[in-house]
Formats: C-alpha cells, structure tokens, sequence
C-alpha cells in the first residue's frame, strides 16, 4: 500500500525538482542582489582620516567623519562617541554591543545563502534518482528495444537535476562566503577604530593624572 503511493509520486518524474530548483535559484539570485546593494551602500569612505582624528584626540572632526553614514563602522564609532565622556571602560563595552547589534543587521538573509549552498545538491540528486526510478518502471512495462532506449533517454533526462543542482549551489556559496568576509572586514575595523578611541582616552587620563 505504501509502495504504491510512493511510486505515485515518483511517477511525477524529476520536473517537479527542477522547478523547485528553479524557484530557489531565483530567490537566492534576489537575496544576493539585496545583499550586495545594502554591503556596498554602507562603506565607509576616509577610513585613514577617520583613524587619524581619533587617535589625535579631535572628536569633533571624527563626529564630522560618521555623521550622517549607515554601516557598522559608522554606527560603532557614532554611539562610543556619544559615550565618550563616560570613560573608556564604558566606550569599550559599548563597541562590543554595538557591534553584535549592526552584525545581525548584516547577517540577514545570509542562512538561506548558506542552506541553499549545503542542500541545492542533494536536491538535485534526489530528483535524479526520482527520474533513474521513473526511467527503470518504464522499462518494466517496456522490455523492448525501445523501452530500454527511452530508459537511457530518461536517465540522461534524469541526471539533469544533479547539474542543476550544482549549477544553483554554486553562485550561493560563492555568495555567503564574499558576504561573510565583507562583514568580518568591516567588523575588525570597527574594532579598530573603537581601540584608538579608547586607547586616546585612556592616555588623556593617563596624562591628566600625571
């Protein structure tokens, strides 16, 4: 009874994956899109001026550098500068929120990338066997010369899915790994840009004390 509503289904052929497929290769296509307009929107241009203004102490020319700018960088150095007279433990701790705060902003959508990249195979594979099955039940009922030739003309047909399924993982994990390091870069140096605050702070207590 089983039996029979699986190979129900399985008479569906591999179409149905390739579809499926399809439908994912176009979302991710989409997702990627999204992602790379929202990355490149939220570079952080005079980065080296930036650097220099916190380091020499001019807090004012570096509210000029982050005002007005989205990103994670400008974002970090924007609230630890408005913490900035509290001391440099609490600029320390608010870069480290900060920071994990803007990264599930970046992060969006970048799982599906990855599942896509993980899985697209598998299915495709899976509606390869699906189509080999369908091609071996046509050969059953045909065990002619021209039930093994379409057999053959099946299989071919079948091993479609797998390509397909590579041909969708393939720009996803491309995709998620350009993502990821793009985040990993601007999250460093947003570190960064949070040490010379803290470290120009700690040196003027430092010195004020002296």
């Amino acid at each position: 009874m089983i039996v029979q509503k699986l190979l129900a289904i399985v008479n569906l052929g591999a179409a149905w994956v390739l579809w499926l497929l399809i439908g994912l290769s176009v979302i991710s296509v989409g997702i990627m899109i999204e992602r790379a307009t929202f990355y490149l929107g939220r570079r952080l241009p005079g980065r080296d001026k930036l650097a220099r203004a916190l380091l020499g102490g001019d807090l004012t020319e570096a509210r000029g550098a982050v005002a007005d700018r989205d990103g994670i960088e400008a974002e970090v150095i924007r609230s630890a500068l408005e913490q900035a007279d509290r001391g440099a433990d609490t600029v320390a701790k608010v870069v480290d929120a900060e920071i994990k705060r803007v990264r599930l902003q970046y992060e969006a959508r970048l799982a599906f990338l990855a599942t896509l990249g993980n899985n697209a195979p598998f299915i495709g594979l899976f509606g390869t066997v699906l189509g080999i099955i369908q091609a071996f039940g046509d050969l059953a009922r045909n065990p002619s010369a021209a039930g093994a030739s379409s057999v053959m003309s099946g299989i071919s047909e079948a091993l479609i899915a797998t390509a397909v399924g590579l041909l969708v993982a393939l720009p996803a994990v491309v995709a998620y790994n350009v993502f990821q390091r793009a985040l990993r870069r601007a999250s460093q140096r947003a570190t960064y840009f949070g040490d010379l605050l803290e470290a120009r702070l700690r040196a003027r207590v430092g010195g004020g004390a002296a």
